[in-house]
């Protein structure tokens, strides 16, 4: 049983929606029926419910972080959630819905396999509501399930559902999202959460925990174009491995196999994969998103920071590069800032060379006569890096797509972008 669990596919999911919309309530139910809570926890949240005066429990207090929060009734910040069902495990970023916090949502969503989007039933499409989708198309999160909740307050009706439908479906046409499901539920009463709910004969789909548990996530990754980003160089130098020199990192595209013909970055030299180590022992072949060590058939000089790829599939290198960025400081970039951008594992000096424009992100509207850059505004911009990066656009590769810029006094990560 031990193994198979830890062979379980993960599935990170984030949460998005409007302040009050019932997101906290939604992964409380999630967590309650399926399980996924500890006695402990619920008597706290039960004791918690009767201390406010509540009849129910209630259930969004499981998920509002800390303990000082909680009695305060704000949420902040990025919450990650881990819970598991025989099918698979889960790990939830749940972000606050306030426009002041898009930075919060840009961290959590980046290794997202899926967003949840919530809609209140009675109040339809808002302003948030259109942010966090177009956040989670510029992350190019391959699924998003769009939760209609409070269904129970506009007594189940089907009409009500399939107008919010069509109106994000109209919407959504103009993002880049493969794949949308659309699921009419109750947080409060927990109809269709995990449970099907006998009060919507109407809908024929599926319950949220089954989407969650059964959608395809094999393929949202990048299995065509190989690359091998080396964290470290591995040499034991002990009797048993005394020749040992092995690559580790994390494959963050394709696959590779022993045998294999390879081409080192930037050298451009070329060898063979002669092995591939796991904790576990050998493999024949490893594919994203394992972490492996990698020995090969040469002795080439290869350090951390270079990348493992193939011969006829490279990625792009150059020292100038375009990228949309999330900003994450109060101190907006100026034309000439100089800052540490680390990408994969390699990390150099960047200077921005030309800022086009920045985003609303409400309007899609460009804004190129803006006047300054603040926290949690979105701008496309130019880099300059002091040598060249080894990358792919981020719609291509979310791994060798993406970085963060670093301030070099403060150490401050101040942006975090992707690559067009």
């Amino acid at each position: 049983m031990e193994n198979s669990y830890l062979d379980m596919e993960l599935l990170r999911f984030t949460t998005a929606g409007s302040v009050d919309d019932g997101k906290s309530t939604l992964i409380g139910r999630l967590l309650f029926d399926s399980k996924s809570i500890f006695e402990d926890q619920l008597d706290q949240v039960e004791s918690s419910s009767k201390k406010r005066g509540l009849q129910h429990t209630d259930l969004a207090l499981l998920t509002d972080g800390l303990k000082d929060e909680r009695e305060q009734g704000i949420t902040i910040d990025v919450a990650y959630r881990y819970f598991a069902t025989p099918k698979r495990k889960f790990i939830i970023a749940d972000t606050p819905g306030h426009i002041q916090y898009t930075r919060n949502m840009v961290t959590g969503a980046s290794t997202a396999n899926l967003a949840l989007i919530l809609i209140d039933a009675r109040k339809g499409l808002v302003e948030q509501t259109y942010r966090h989708s177009f956040i989670a198309s510029l992350l190019q999160i391959p699924h998003i399930i769009v939760c209609v909740n409070k269904m129970d307050l506009v007594d189940y009706s089907e009409d009500a559902f399939e107008k919010i439908k069509s109106e994000y479906e109209d919407f959504a046409a103009k993002l880049d999202v493969k794949d949308i499901r659309f699921i009419p539920i109750s947080a409060l009463n927990g109809d269709n959460v995990v449970n099907r709910s006998d009060k919507m004969s109407w809908f024929g789909g599926s319950t949220l925990l089954y989407t969650l548990e059964t959608i395809h996530i094999g393929s949202d990754y990048n299995h065509i174009d190989c690359r091998f980003p080396v964290q470290t160089v591995i040499r034991p130098k002990s009797d048993k491995f005394h020749d040992y020199r092995g690559y580790a990192g994390r494959i963050a595209g394709g696959v590779f196999k022993k045998g294999d013909e390879v081409a080192i970055l930037p050298s451009g030299f070329t060898s063979k994969i002669k092995s591939i180590d796991t904790m576990d022992g050998p493999i024949d072949e490893a594919y994203t998103p394992m972490s492996v060590s990698i020995t090969l058939d040469d002795d080439i000089d290869i350090s951390r920071g270079d990348m493992i790829v193939r011969k006829n599939n490279q990625p792009n290198v150059s020292q100038d590069i375009e990228v949309m960025l999330c900003w994450f400081n109060k101190n907006g970039p100026q034309i000439r800032s100089k800052y540490t951008l680390m990408h994969a594992s390699n990390e150099v000096k960047a200077m921005v060379k030309h800022i086009q424009y920045k985003l609303n992100i409400n309007t899609l509207h460009r804004d190129e006569s803006f006047d300054a850059i603040g926290m949690n505004d979105i701008v496309k911009l130019n880099l300059r890096t002091t040598k060249p990066l080894l990358q792919d656009s981020y719609r291509k590769n979310r791994s060798t797509g993406s970085l963060i810029l670093i301030d070099e006094t403060t150490h401050e990560t101040v942006a975090a972008g992707m690559i067009i």
